[in-house]
């Protein structure tokens, strides 16, 4: 889909731009917050609506996806929406309408977030057919064809660039790309097989939509389990580095300094705890990363038998103590 076709979409004014400006590095009056995989199985609704057709027939149905992606911001004081989708579905149009629907019918509440799997974290899945504890397959690749699994993640980045370009003319308003499989490469062929392509996804994005006339929007690279590369991430073209929960607040501000936001990182099964620890693990990492230049998160996504109310003490917990720290 060419960007230059929707690019004068008439959608309502934003009325809470918090997250958007933490990303930009802006200052803001309190610690913006969203949850990965915040919509899905744990919500009561969510299973209800779902009940109803399989999960790709859902991701092809552009009221389903709005309805899934809405359903969180009615229970929650969310700061940012993500559009419900996969990492493995392809560019196709109804899932640019279904982000042009969502955006229409967010009425400008939050920020609405497009995103996209990585090129090496597709291409796991391409080669194993599937979920894999080792990635041996892929890896397999990487090590006996590094040509074909160079052209291989060619295809993919050219692929996605558009992909994300058509996001963003379809209304998202920011960008997230999943490298959810960067644990399974060490420093050496996370450099040679990952890193190049998350560059340059990022770097043609940016050059892409001002091309088509488009403003610029943050993006955020989450490579999960990737710590080992936090410096050189900080430095690939992202606005945003997202961090799971193994790494320390403060060494991740060492490592990548202060020329980027940071996101994350709760553990998500922190969400089984009391809400009043919840309240106090929440705090210890606030203050661990500071009110500047950085968006509260779980590590990763929420999971299907969470307690609802948990999450929203988790989100209540952000706001309420990142107000007091700008206070202070």
């Amino acid at each position: 889909m060419e960007a230059n076709g929707l690019r004068h979409q008439n959608f309502p004014e934003l009325k809470n731009d918090t997250f958007l400006r933490a990303a930009w590095g802006e200052d803001t009056d309190y610690t913006p917050v969203w949850c990965m995989r915040q919509a899905g199985r744990y919500l009561p609704e969510f299973r209800e609506t779902r009940a109803a057709q399989d999960f790709f027939s859902t991701c092809r149905s552009p009221e389903a996806c709005c309805e899934l992606t809405l359903q969180p911001l009615r229970r929650f004081p969310l700061d940012a929406a993500i559009i419900f989708s996969d990492i493995l579905v392809v560019p196709q149009a109804l899932g640019m309408e279904a982000i042009t629907l969502t955006r229409q019918q967010l009425a400008g509440r939050v920020p609405l977030i497009g995103f996209a799997g990585a090129p090496w974290t597709l291409m796991t899945y391409m080669v194993e057919g599937g979920s894999s504890s080792t990635m041996a397959q892929a890896k397999r690749w990487l090590y006996q064809r590094p040509q074909a699994s160079h052209h291989l993640l060619r295809i993919l980045t050219d692929t996605l660039v558009p992909y994300l370009v058509g996001q963003v003319a379809a209304g998202a308003q920011a960008l997230q790309l999943f490298e959810s499989h960067a644990g399974h490469l060490g420093p050496q062929l996370f450099n040679k097989f990952a890193l190049p392509y998350i560059r340059d996804v990022a770097k043609r994005v940016k050059a892409r939509l001002q091309e088509a006339g488009l403003a610029p929007v943050p993006m955020i690279i989450f490579a999960k389990d990737g710590h080992f590369a936090l410096e050189k991430l900080a430095q690939a073209g992202y606005e945003v580095v997202g961090l799971d929960w193994t790494v320390a607040p403060e060494k991740a501000r060492e490592h990548v300094g202060k020329t980027v936001t940071l996101q994350g990182n709760l553990d998500p099964c922190a969400l089984y705890a009391s809400k009043e620890e919840i309240g106090q693990l929440v705090q210890q990492m606030l203050d661990g990363f500071g009110p500047r230049r950085y968006i509260a998160n779980l590590g990763h996504g929420l999971y299907p038998d969470m307690d609802p109310e948990h999450v929203g003490a988790f989100v209540d917990a952000v706001h309420r103590h990142s107000r007091l720290l700008q206070q202070n």
